[in-house]
């Protein structure tokens, strides 16, 4: 109505409270899963890779003995998949864009990117602790399948926290939980790691998370990249110790 000065709306626009989610996401009219549509988009490309030239894999799978030296491969390995079949893939993709489509627009963007990465990171470090040396030291490990786990595992907590039915969340736990111990060449290890990292990032988002509106819910939320941070650096932590138990100081030469 009438003339507005640009300057006065744009400052008006700036000092507006910012809607937002319970854990910080932002309402878009666009809720489309953009970040897990990615993950999958990044794996295929990698797994046509695989195909293509076996090399692929074996620069990108974790491995143990490997920790010390090349730790960017505890992150690699949750990109790319048994190039031998395409069970792999199809199961751990299809739950992501199951799970992704769930959990992305709940936590936003960027608080969903680093739940799969920091779960993907954390099932490395469970493989790494829970792995018998000499024989699991030298077993490539690789798959999305921990970073999956870690949706799992916060799925559930968050439900729990938003008061949402969990019974569904549990059986598929339990499940495929299960199926790392009956079906051989799977890395439960991982599947552990990756669901109790997922778990405790949802902890740490359900803690929190706004309770009521303005600068106390602002206040609250930033509390989360601390204890982001604060989780990968344990993680970290415990695969150095772990390394260190077991190697050494020429597992870090």
């Amino acid at each position: 109505m009438g003339v507005q000065c640009v300057d006065c709306v744009a400052e008006s626009t700036k000092q507006a409270p910012r809607v937002t989610s319970r854990f910080g996401a932002t309402p878009r009219a666009d809720q489309r899963p953009l970040v897990s549509w990615t993950i999958i988009g990044i794996c295929v490309l990698l797994y046509i890779g695989q195909r293509i030239n076996p090399a692929v894999t074996s620069e990108l799978w974790f491995v143990p003995i490997q920790a010390g030296t090349e730790p960017w491969r505890m992150l690699t390995a949750a990109f790319i998949h048994n190039p031998n079949g395409f069970l792999h893939i199809g199961f751990n993709m299809y739950a992501l864009f199951i799970v992704g489509g769930y959990l992305e627009p709940l936590l936003g963007r960027l608080r969903f990117a680093l739940l799969y990465l920091i779960s993907g990171l954390g099932g490395s470090v469970g493989y790494l602790l829970l792995a018998v040396p000499p024989e699991g030291w030298f077993t490539p490990t690789l798959g999305a399948s921990g970073a999956v786990f870690g949706l799992f595992g916060a799925m559930l907590v968050l439900n729990w926290h938003l008061k949402r039915q969990t019974g569904g969340v549990v059986a598929l736990l339990l499940i495929n939980g299960a199926i790392g111990f009956i079906i051989p060449n799977i890395a439960w290890q991982a599947h552990l790691g990756g669901a109790v990292t997922g778990a405790a990032i949802a902890g740490v988002l359900a803690l929190t998370a706004a309770r009521g509106r303005g600068e106390e819910a602002v206040r609250r939320r930033r509390w989360q990249w601390p204890a982001y941070a604060l989780i990968v650096l344990v993680l970290l932590g415990l695969a150095a110790w772990r390394v260190y138990a077991v190697l050494g100081t020429a597992g870090f030469a």
